[in-house]
């Protein structure tokens, strides 16, 4: 290639950076829905019968006001099996906690410890409505009342501060979002979009 060519090529993308973002999507699933599609082919031990989840984290997503960073770099070391394996009862299991560390994590800028102990106290601080905690049979019923319950005992957020997801007719998870000090805050237009379904479908607890 002569010089002339290599400077007129497109540069590579810049790779983002870590601690550069704008807020956080806390993302929380509805294990039934999650074991039903994905971890019952797994074996996953938290499908189990008799395990009682109900919600757990996803994960703490660093977000732009428009997308998002993800496999940043960092001089950050990664945790440790024993650091991840304790994020289990929150996350469900450590392998989920160390994807999530190396996926979004390291986008924060925080050591893995400070981002295990961020997303434990982002979901410490969301109160989950005592209407889906150990529910013991199927329901359906329209995204808008899932929200509205949260909103309900969450005073905190917004209506524009939760997002309802769902897929094949299931709810899969909820996105709230928050500020880099773990405060809720509105969430940008890129993560307003709620399930457009009539109603779907919530599977009991196992």
């Amino acid at each position: 290639m002569t010089l002339l060519a290599a400077l007129a090529a497109p540069l590579p993308a810049t790779a983002d950076v870590a601690g550069d973002f704008d807020y956080y999507v806390l993302a929380v699933s509805w294990q039934p829905t999650w074991c039903s599609t994905t971890g019952d082919d797994r074996d996953a031990p938290e499908c189990r019968g008799g395990t009682g989840r109900d919600f757990s984290v996803h994960g703490l997503w660093p977000q732009y006001e428009d997308g998002w960073p993800e496999y940043c770099n960092t001089r950050e070391r990664d945790p440790s099996r024993r650091e991840s394996q304790a994020m289990a009862d929150v996350m469900g299991s450590g392998g989920l906690a160390w994807y999530q560390w190396q996926k979004h994590g390291r986008c924060t800028g925080l050591s893995s410890r400070d981002y295990y102990d961020a997303t434990r106290q982002a979901y410490e601080s969301l109160t989950i409505p005592e209407v889906f905690d150990d529910l013991g049979r199927d329901i359906t019923l329209p995204p808008a009342v899932v929200e509205e319950a949260f909103l309900e005992v969450n005073p905190e957020i917004g209506p524009d501060g939760l997002t309802v997801a769902c897929r094949d007719g299931a709810l899969t998870e909820l996105k709230i979002c928050m500020t880099k000090d773990l405060q809720f805050r509105d969430c940008a237009p890129d993560v307003r979009r709620d399930c457009s379904r009539a109603s779907i479908l919530m599977e009991a607890v196992r």
